[in-house]
């Protein structure tokens, strides 16, 4: 069962869009962000550093850490994605390192 975000806009579903992927000092997960009405998707990357997860290995895990932040983050993140998107044509990359370690503090 995917995890949901409680938003104004109303309920998201959030789940990973690809594998990790694994550099010698950060994982990236990319995230999908569905509406339940399946009237908008966003799409968002992840880069976090592997000092503040561990031997983590599972996008489930992980998405479990980033989903409480992300839900209050929510209209700042989703606006930040969708204009990356549409200006840069790529997606938005949010970094987790221990100078700003997000929902892994």
């Amino acid at each position: 069962m995917p995890t949901t975000l409680k938003t104004a806009r109303g309920i998201y579903a959030i789940a990973s869009a690809r594998p990790l992927e694994r550099n010698p000092d950060s994982v990236i997960l990319t995230l999908s962000l569905e509406r339940a009405d399946g009237i908008e998707k966003v799409a968002l990357r992840c880069r976090i550093t592997t000092s503040l997860i561990g031997a983590t290995n599972s996008p489930e895990k992980l998405i479990e850490r980033i989903a409480p932040w992300l839900e209050r983050e929510f209209e700042q993140t989703r606006e930040a994605a969708l204009k990356s998107i549409r200006t840069e044509r790529k997606l938005l990359e949010l970094s987790f390192d221990p100078a700003h370690p997000g929902p892994f503090a």
